[in-house]
């Protein structure tokens, strides 16, 4: 699930920040701005991260959980 949310952030973030990369670009056309370089090597590496991030956020809650006791946690529930 947080490798998801994860993945998903960073999805969202790189299609907002390209359509405002070229909105932005094609607003300064008259100032000689005629070219928008997108980095996607960048890019792909930097979702890739965020998707390691997402599994990192959720190995302590996974451990946590791990090393419950099942039973006592129903019976006091």
């Amino acid at each position: 699930e947080s490798v998801l949310i994860a993945l998903f952030g960073a999805l969202v973030g790189v299609v907002v920040g390209v359509v405002y990369g070229v909105l932005l670009q094609r607003a300064l056309v008259d100032q000689g701005i005629g070219v928008l370089a997108i980095p996607w090597a960048r890019i792909a590496m930097l979702v890739l991260l965020a998707a390691v991030g997402g599994v990192l956020a959720a190995l302590w809650p996974a451990r946590r959980a791990a090393r419950l006791n099942v039973l006592g946690a129903i019976s006091s529930a």
